[in-house]
């Protein structure tokens, strides 16, 4: 997670006017952008400062990254002027490597002169051949050979002569060692082709995009009838960034609930069990046991809010038209009504058509 930063107007509106004349290279205008950006600005505040495009800042900002990653990796003064060039967009797509890959990827993309696609190219091959367990007989861990991999991989799958030679001629360019060359060169006389390797499937990768969608873990405390101490004996849960993990050193029952707001602003809830009837008041529908959310740091009267007090020993759900003098335990967040399945035993069975 990036961490924001603060900035003086002055400093800041120093940063806009030097983007606005693009004075020093293009490394500067990235650790510009995103100084910028960390100290609140957004892209399109940026961008009608400077004329630099949302886009623009992007690539220059993740390119400067790669830049200081050469640094670090004690890069030649020759390799680094070259990349200040301005070599941007080339840096851009080998953003993918780790610091090592990206010193030799570099290197190797100023000794061919490769434009974009082939820089693509390369980052791409470059990382699919670093995770291969065991190198191919013939082939080292240059990015050159990677890439000759691929292209030799490839060029034994066609059956198109034309294809098939491209394929070699690329691989030639790019080829490392002796023996990713003569590799090469054998298709040349050896005309199989031999059947197109299996492909690891893609990963079941998802983000999450909406609060709702991750669940909000609260301790249930029991069912009615509850007592106060009933109510304090429960601890808190916190919840861990960024999954919402939950950690509890207390054995006890624990539900899931949606990301609604007014869960996810709780500082404090816990759930306990009720029926319907135990309500102060009816809810339309059969009686049936229903879910009870109350957030223990809220006690605070309102005439708007229903509240958890004890009475009698036991607790309650109350309403107080003012102030009240029971203390109140909580604040009631919502009440959760079971999933309402229309014909349980249907759902049993095969489904069924009329002809």
């Amino acid at each position: 997670m990036t961490e924001p930063i603060t900035l003086s107007q002055e400093e800041a509106s120093e940063l806009m006017r030097s983007l606005l004349h693009k004075e020093g290279s293009w490394v500067e205008w990235g650790n510009s952008c995103q100084t910028l950006q960390k100290a609140g600005y957004s892209p399109q505040n940026i961008f009608e400062e400077t004329g630099f495009q949302a886009s623009q800042q992007n690539l220059v900002i993740v390119a400067a990254q790669v830049y200081e990653s050469l640094v670090k990796n004690q890069a030649q003064e020759e390799l680094l002027s070259y990349y200040q060039g301005p070599k941007s967009d080339i840096l851009y797509e080998l953003r993918i490597l780790n610091h090592e890959q990206r010193l030799a990827a570099a290197e190797l993309a100023k000794a061919k002169q490769l434009e974009i696609e082939d820089a693509h190219d390369l980052a791409k091959s470059f990382q699919e051949f670093s995770r291969i367990t065991q190198i191919p007989s013939g082939f080292t861990r240059h990015p050159g050979d990677a890439v000759a991999y691929q292209c030799w991989k490839r060029a034994r799958q066609k059956k198109d002569l034309q294809d098939r030679s491209r394929l070699i001629a690329r691989g030639l360019k790019f080829a490392h060692s002796v023996a990713a060359r003569e590799a090469l060169e054998q298709l040349l006389m050896d005309f199989t082709v031999s059947a197109a390797t299996k492909s690891a499937p893609l990963l079941p990768v998802y983000r999450l995009e909406d609060s709702e969608e991750m669940a909000r873990i609260v301790p249930v405390i029991g069912s009615l009838p509850l007592t106060k101490d009933n109510l304090e004996s429960v601890p808190s849960l916190t919840a861990t960034e960024p999954f919402k993990m939950v950690q509890s050193s207390v054995l006890g029952c624990l539900v899931p609930l949606p990301g609604w707001p007014v869960v996810l602003k709780a500082a404090d809830p816990v759930a306990f069990l009720a029926t319907s009837g135990q309500l102060p008041r009816s809810i339309s529908g059969k009686s049936e046991q229903v879910l009870v959310i109350v957030d223990r740091s809220a006690r605070e009267w309102s005439e708007n809010s229903y509240f958890l007090a004890e009475r009698d020993g036991q607790l309650e759900i109350l309403w107080f038209e003012s102030i009240p003098d029971l203390a109140l335990l909580g604040k009631l967040l919502l009440i959760l009504r079971p999933q309402n399945i229309v014909d349980e035993e249907n759902l049993t069975e095969p489904w069924q058509m009329d002809d």
